[in-house]
């Protein structure tokens, strides 16, 4: 996935606490900014779901 382009939210401007997404053939990626050494790697299918429950609030709880 060395190819694909890390990605931020516009909501971030130019603070380095983000959440940076890329999307690969394979899976989806995701980093914490100030940790980029930690990746969570998921399906695709994988990615519709947590952008789903989060957009519903299922995992507000977790806050």
């Amino acid at each position: 996935m060395s190819s694909s382009i890390w990605q931020k939210s516009s909501y971030s401007a130019s603070s380095n606490e983000c959440v940076e997404v890329r999307v690969g053939v394979e899976a989806v990626e995701l980093r914490e900014s100030d940790a980029p050494s930690v990746l969570v790697r998921m399906s695709r299918a994988a990615f519709v779901d947590l952008l789903d429950a989060i957009k519903v609030g299922d995992l507000d709880h977790h806050a």
